[in-house]
């Protein structure tokens, strides 16, 4: 088929796209900033720049196109907050599609977003799904929780390095998923008519909550982790004075993503009847200890091959 990835150079999109070439399809890229993405264009795919709040450019990126894949939302580094950019932006998507004909649309959104509507982020992906359900497209929705990615940089990396690991309110069962893994529901979507007009939970295989994602880590990487509980009053107040000044809306927008990772409530699904749905085998799916194992295998080779690098050097130095 003839895909738009709409999000491609980010952690979900890029593997979207490197996916759908994979299987054969035609991938056009829409990224903001063609120079930032030409690692995009060396995998093959075709890039177009554009931006969800410039409709024209909407018009052009979707000429040809028979699907769309939405893995895009607001960064920490965008100036405008995730209202303006996330749902004016997928308002002007999805009537482009509607416009130029496209029919087939995958979006991906969050688990139990209708819960907690209070979140910015839940908000537009929960009003998303509805402007889907309320629009002609033959959509299928991925209801994600966190990604397995996410955790390197939360977990993995301070334990490493001996920092302090930072934590949030009541310890959160998370069904963390790799990335790779999502792409290939989102790819396996578009070949099986049943997904279409359907909401699907797309999570891993287990619920891990901080401690015992902790404990991975220490088990793999051989070292001791510090972990600090930040209370929940500590984050409302920050995320109060935040919201006073405009630069910082979009901090405290993400500072209330606090309110569904560490509620407590367990952000999990059965996926049995998932994988069937979409004609893709479960023992296939990464799971969190193999790719925190993988991880820090590859890390602590390399810091070993570097200290014997460094060793070679020295006593190529040595007047004897």
């Amino acid at each position: 088929m003839q895909v738009l990835v709409v999000g491609a150079t980010g952690t979900l999109g890029r593997q979207i796209a490197r996916h759908a070439l994979e299987q054969g399809h035609q991938v056009r890229c829409m990224v903001r900033s063609p120079r930032k993405a030409s690692f995009l264009q060396e995998w093959g795919c075709e890039l177009t720049r554009g931006d969800l709040l410039e409709p024209d450019s909407l018009a052009y990126a979707l000429e040809g196109q028979e699907a769309v894949i939405d893995a895009a939302t607001a960064r920490p580094t965008d100036s405008a907050g995730i209202y303006t950019i996330d749902w004016q932006g997928k308002l002007n998507l999805v009537r482009a599609c509607e416009a130029a004909n496209v029919k087939r649309f995958v979006f991906v959104s969050l688990l139990e977003a209708e819960q907690h509507r209070s979140v910015p982020l839940m908000d537009i992906k929960y009003c998303t799904e509805q402007l889907l359900a309320a629009s002609q497209l033959d959509y299928t929705i991925l209801r994600c929780v966190a990604f397995m990615q996410g955790v390197i940089g939360q977990f993995a990396i301070p334990v490493l390095e001996s920092q302090t690991v930072w934590v949030s309110g009541t310890p959160t069962p998370i069904a963390y998923m790799n990335t790779q893994d999502v792409a290939r529901f989102s790819l396996a979507a578009l070949s099986h008519d049943g997904t279409i007009r359907k909401s699907f939970p797309v999570v891993g295989p287990k619920a891990w909550n901080t401690g015992e994602v902790t404990q991975l880590c220490e088990r793999y990487s051989g070292r001791s982790a510090r972990v600090f509980r930040v209370r929940p009053f500590l984050i409302r107040l920050m995320q109060a004075l935040a919201s006073l000044f405009e630069p910082g809306v979009q901090v405290a927008e993400r500072l209330a993503f606090a309110d569904v990772t560490g509620g407590g409530q367990s952000l999990e699904a059965p996926m049995e009847d998932i994988y069937a749905a979409f004609g893709l085998d479960p023992a296939a799916t990464t799971h969190l200890e193999d790719y925190l194992k993988e991880y820090y295998d590859t890390i602590l080779r390399r810091l070993r091959e570097m200290e014997a690098d460094l060793d070679k050097n020295a006593k190529k130095k040595l007047p004897f």
